[in-house]
């Protein structure tokens, strides 16, 4: 179950191009229980109907201050909600709101409110740019109001830059993040995560491999990103991470070279990546025929990255490690954990009801090297990253 379940969320939107895309994020809070109150501005209609609204979201759309039902919406908004989501934010919302003008239904409620609010920007590159913009920022910012960074990409009028929205998904994920309490708490870390799993190539055609989808591990990427770190993911499954650093490798040896390199400079490594132990000795140049008979495929062991990164990691850097096991969950995870240096190990049985390969669920142990020991209940893949990312991030030594 989400965290925004029962939860009562009012939506800002905007008059900006991108409000179009405030319907998805209005579907997606639906669909993951909350309560959802739409407020739109007079300029919003320009680009979005308020039907569109009254159809998807909880209640009826509001965008008056006076209204026959109640004389002061903006005060029972304001006082009844869980979390206000403007989405998107033009520049003149953020300079309505840095100031304290209250010059529609929407700017009074967030005046109104002592509720959480995540405030997702979308504007042209020289706007969002522009000193002003960024001094209302950062203002916002320190006055604890969570931004949505705004991503590079296609922006109206044909143009490329910084500016364009978020996408729904991670405004979704950045609201959720808020209403857990994470917030921005791993801003300034930089997060290196493995995905997938690898594939050792036994001819031009065919390769040894494992069931592994990288599901874990781009939560975890994700969860990295919405919590504020720079993240680079190295995986061998397609990412769709924008605002993260992507480097894709399909082999052990390739990920081993991509891992450390990209480690050099990290505070947390996870390790979420399925590595062969064992690829072939040798690789056909050609594809092997049926009809020259059953091949004899002698192995070889594969680089250990795990105890490799184990034995360079820097006293500050926070090492994580996986053992996805089949019996002995414990005791297993606590050899690897000594063994590899490693300052977490997630463990997790991956012949159990829904916590294997593919899942959306997982339940996992983490131990630690300082000796605790934390059970994450069956739940979903983004809950469990957001518990080994607190682990990892609390392990981070301060600046």
């Amino acid at each position: 179950m989400s965290v925004l379940a029962g939860k009562r969320v009012v939506l800002g939107v905007t008059g900006g191009i991108a409000a179009y895309k405030a319907v998805d994020v209005c579907r997606r809070l639906v669909d993951a229980g909350a309560h959802v109150a739409p407020v739109l501005t007079k300029g919003s209609l320009h680009f979005i109907g308020k039907t569109t609204f009254d159809a998807l979201a909880s209640e009826t759309t509001q965008m008056s201050l006076w209204t026959e039902e109640s004389p002061i919406p903006h005060t029972r908004l304001g006082q009844t909600a869980d979390l206000i989501i403007v989405c998107p934010a033009t520049a003149r919302l953020l300079s309505d709101y840095r100031t304290g003008r209250s010059a529609d239904l929407l700017t009074a409620t967030l005046i109104a409110t002592r509720a959480p609010v995540v405030v997702a920007p979308a504007m042209h590159t020289e706007m969002w740019e522009h000193p002003a913009v960024q001094d209302n920022i950062a203002v916002l910012v320190e006055r604890g109001v969570h931004i949505v960074p705004p991503e590079e990409g296609r922006l109206a009028g044909g143009d490329i830059g910084k500016g364009r929205l978020a996408q729904p998904a991670t405004v979704v994920d950045y609201a959720e993040s808020v209403l857990r309490g994470h917030g921005r708490d791993a801003a300034g870390l930089h997060v290196v995560v493995s995905a997938g799993g690898t594939r050792e190539p036994i001819d031009p055609v065919r390769f040894l491999g494992n069931r592994s989808t990288g599901k874990q591990g781009l939560a975890i990427a994700r969860a990295a990103l919405t919590r504020g770190a720079a993240v680079t993911v190295v995986a061998t499954v397609p990412v769709d991470l924008p605002g993260a650093t992507v480097v894709p490798v399909a082999t052990a040896a390739e990920m081993h070279d991509a891992v450390l390199a990209a480690a050099t400079d990290a505070d947390i490594v996870v390790m979420a990546a399925a590595v062969a132990d064992f690829r072939p000795a040798t690789v056909g140049d050609q594809k092997l025929k049926k009809r020259d008979g059953t091949p004899d495929i002698a192995l070889e062991p594969t680089a250990d990255i795990l105890a490799a990164l184990g034995q360079i990691k820097p006293s500050d850097q926070v090492l994580v490690g996986f053992a996805a096991e089949t019996t002995d969950l414990r005791a297993n995870a606590a050899a690897k954990l000594q063994a590899k240096n490693a300052d977490l190990i997630v463990a997790n049985d991956v012949a159990g009801a829904k916590t294997g390969f593919g899942h959306d669920t997982n339940a996992v142990v983490i131990l630690g090297a300082d000796g605790s020991d934390e059970s994450v209940s069956l739940t979903s893949k983004r809950e469990v990253a957001d518990a080994v990312l607190s682990a990892a991030v609390r392990r981070v030594p301060p600046a």
